[in-house]
């Protein structure tokens, strides 16, 4: 099992130690904030990349918050057999918060899945808040929303990532958004 590691020791372990940083988030997520040297190995695709690695040396695996890495561990370890695997701790959000240096494209949006979110459960509050105070059948609204959700997790197929890709915000980031959904 990989060992966890803070920010900080990941950044002396690749400045003094010439450690290899991997970055298991999606490309999307990865062209808009990165840690700057970090290789990009989706955990989507994990099996199908290969990781050339020197033997014996320190690999360090980072997404964004430390919950995809923590919950792979044992996947990630296997991709570097004979070498020294930690997860650093936080993600990139602990080492962004421990002052540390990212490379993030200028103005870029919030990452879709937090757009999506926002956007659904902006129309559940709306239609509970609607029903209350102007009309019982705003309460179908949520309702409705939640019928998308149970169709979208049931077909793999999330319409509304699509809808918010035309979104104005997005068009500029629209390739590199577009791999994620």
């Amino acid at each position: 099992m990989p060992r966890s590691i803070l920010p900080t020791e990941a950044a002396r372990l690749l400045r003094d130690d010439g450690a290899v940083l991997v970055d298991v988030r999606e490309p999307g997520e990865h062209a808009l904030l990165r840690i700057p040297g970090a290789r990009n190995l989706p955990l989507s695709r994990l099996e199908q990349l290969a990781l050339a690695v020197t033997p014996g040396a320190t690999v360090l695996f980072h997404c964004r918050s430390g919950a995809r890495t923590a919950a792979h561990a044992a996947r990630l370890a296997a991709r570097v057999p004979g070498c020294q695997a930690c997860i650093i701790e936080g993600g990139i959000d602990e080492w962004r918060a421990a002052g540390l240096p990212v490379v993030e494209e200028a103005g870029s949006p919030l990452d879709l899945a937090r757009q999506g979110q926002i956007t659904v459960g902006g129309l559940l509050l709306a239609g509970g808040m609607l029903g209350f105070l102007v009309s019982p059948w705003f309460h179908l609204l949520p309702l409705l929303v939640g019928a998308f959700l149970v169709f979208a997790g049931v077909t793999g197929q999330v319409s509304v990532m699509r809808v918010l890709l035309q979104m104005p915000w997005n068009r500029r980031f629209q390739p590199v958004l577009s791999a994620r959904a």
